[in-house]
């Protein structure tokens, strides 16, 4: 049985972590709260009510639903102000097509919103509606959690377990177990570390699945 590629899609095929960190800063600012940006910048990658909740808790202030929605929703319009600086990474466009040319099921994983992450597959020259995607809304929880990576499976028709999980962040790791430097990203379990896409797509090689 063939192998398949689950993709991240923030920091892993397009470039936009420092846009989700200053939208994070932003709404926080926007009640009242401060938090170092490099604190915000660790937790990128998790579902978007963890990640609040979890900002909250280290600012040391009262969470409520009330107020965990305000800073999701005020998130959301500063990334989308950002959106225009965002790039595909080098080589993304490149692996997609080389895999779907080479008959290689792939998927996106994403814990970024319906309405994001249709702006961010067209930076990678996709059509939403030709390319297995899932985001955060669809499954129950968000990364950390395994939910989004076996459901991207289940729609790709292969078991789990044959699946390649590749993402920039240690919630990508710990969600296929159960930036960032190098050696954390290999103390989270990672099997290959690549600097980008097109370092991936020029080492498929040494996966156990690859073109011909």
């Amino acid at each position: 049985m063939k192998s398949a590629f689950i993709f991240d899609l923030d920091g892993t095929l397009i470039d936009s972590v420092y846009q989700h960190v200053i939208a994070w800063s932003e709404a926080l600012d926007s009640e009242g709260l401060s938090l170092p940006v490099s604190r915000i910048h660790r937790k990128i990658g998790m579902s978007s009510e963890l990640f609040a909740k979890q900002l909250l808790r280290e600012v040391g202030d009262h969470i409520d639903t009330d107020r965990v929605k305000r800073i999701k929703n005020r998130q959301a319009e500063a990334f989308d102000r950002l959106n225009g600086q965002i790039q595909p990474l080098p080589g993304a466009r490149e692996l997609l097509a080389t895999l779907t040319a080479a008959d290689i099921p792939w998927a996106i994983a994403t814990s970024g919103s319906p309405e994001a992450t249709a702006s961010n597959l067209g930076k990678l020259s996709l059509d939403a509606s030709k390319t297995s995607v899932l985001t955060g809304d669809e499954v129950e929880h968000g990364k950390p959690e395994p939910d989004l990576f076996l459901k991207a499976a289940e729609r790709l028709g292969i078991p789990i377990e044959r699946a390649y999980i590749v993402g920039d962040s240690i919630w990508d790791l710990l969600g296929a177990r159960r930036g960032v430097g190098e050696e954390e990203l290999r103390g989270a379990g990672a099997i290959r570390v690549y600097r980008d896409p097109a370092d991936l797509l020029d080492h498929l090689n040494e996966l156990a699945t690859h073109p011909k």
